[in-house]
């Protein structure tokens, strides 16, 4: 797939994420989660952030395993990733996450569903900072509306912060619409669902 950006195209793949993309992807998921890591950990430090993210990408049956994860690359270079599951299986994929943090960083949390049964939740849209202002993110909505609303006629869902209104009017202008309120984390969000026609 082409992207045109300011006259230049850039050639964009969907991938399904491996494990050893654990490095970039944890370094890209903390774009788009690093207040929320930092709360999980129990501590403001980034090394150690990551370190917790690329642990989990690289198992299985997790909220952020490489399973639930794709890749974009545009001319070969990875430029963004999506992580997104079954809201109906939070709690199973929670538990690994919970674990970890228990027996490796000594942090106890209870977060709140972030998700629900009845929708495809998009965790996270992460784009690296060499690649931002071109489209990417949009161009990952249109891929996750085309593969999960369309092919699988299956309601998309994911939160949006208060504080980011630019990213709730791309989400807005891609069709999905707010649907209530939920706290993750302390944080107060926009709950936003794509629904198929």
């Amino acid at each position: 797939m082409a992207l045109r950006n300011q006259g230049y195209f850039f050639m964009i793949q969907f991938r399904q994420a491996k494990k050893e993309d654990a490095n970039i992807v944890a370094q890209l998921m903390m774009l788009a989660m690093d207040k929320i890591t930092y709360d999980f950990i129990g501590e403001v430090n980034e090394e150690k952030a990551i370190e917790f993210l690329s642990t989990l990408f690289s198992q299985e049956a997790n909220q952020y395993s490489y399973q639930n994860t794709w890749l974009v690359e545009v001319d070969g270079q990875v430029a963004a990733c999506t992580t997104f599951y079954d809201g109906g299986k939070l709690d199973e994929l929670r538990r690994p996450v919970l674990t970890l943090l228990k027996e490796v960083y000594g942090s106890e949390i209870h977060p709140q569903d972030e998700t629900q049964a009845g929708e495809i939740y998009i965790d996270t849209i992460a784009v690296s900072p060499d690649f931002q202002g071109k489209g990417i993110g949009s161009k990952i909505l249109d891929f996750l509306i085309e593969e999960v609303a369309v092919k699988q006629q299956k309601t998309l869902g994911l939160l949006v912060d208060f504080e980011n209104p630019s990213a709730k009017k791309l989400y807005l202008r891609k069709g999905f619409e707010v649907v209530g309120n939920k706290c993750l984390m302390k944080e107060e969000h926009e709950h936003m669902q794509y629904v198929p026609n």
